[in-house]
């Protein structure tokens, strides 16, 4: 069994104000939508990074079966979430799988191929074509550097630490890299839909 731990920590600078979590598609938040695809999965438990207990992005997951993580140092980056949630990780599990929130392509399929695909003790990672994106599958044997690290860089030290264990796998058209983090993006996708 894996966890998804779904990051919605992050502060929307680039959105000029906006909230790109609490965007609308199909008439619910993006933030919403990517924990019932996470849920749907059925792979294990649904952790959520949130910045703090009193956050507006809380309540879009109201009677969600997912479990929320207040990151208290979450102006640091992507690394904190990614800490906090691994300490938050229930024993017993083989892996976790980091989903970052804003990515709104990946579909419940593209989680379970990728949960699917790597093999036990890998690092799966989404990609299209040969360009590699998220999400990212850890095995359980990694948890301890994912604790380790820092910045805003995400968990890329650990890839390149254990890149002789990293499995690409293809995900359709672009889905493993769409993120939308400014109106403009936001814009265009909705635009191409």
């Amino acid at each position: 069994m894996i966890a998804i731990l779904v990051l919605a920590a992050g502060a929307s600078s680039r959105m000029r104000g906006g909230d790109k979590l609490r965007e609308q598609i199909d008439g619910e938040s993006l933030l919403r939508l990517m924990c019932k695809r996470a849920l749907a999965a059925d792979l294990g438990p649904v952790l959520v990074t949130l910045p703090s207990a009193d956050h507006p992005r809380l309540a879009e997951l109201a009677e969600l079966q997912v479990q929320p993580v207040f990151v208290d140092d979450a102006s640091e980056g992507m690394a904190a979430s990614i800490r906090a949630g691994v300490a938050a990780l229930p024993p017993g599990l083989s892996g976790v799988m980091i989903l970052p929130a804003d990515m709104p392509d990946l579909t419940t399929q593209d989680l379970r191929t990728l949960a699917h695909v790597t093999p036990q003790g890998r690092i799966g990672r989404g990609a299209s074509g040969a360009k590699p994106g998220h999400p990212v599958l850890f095995p359980d044997a990694l948890f301890p550097d994912l604790q380790k690290i820092s910045g805003d860089q995400g968990a890329r030290p650990v890839i390149a630490a254990h890149h002789a264990r990293l499995d690409l796998v293809p995900l359709p058209d672009r889905h493993a890299l769409t993120d939308l983090d400014t109106p403009e993006a936001w814009a265009d996708w909705r635009a191409l839909r």
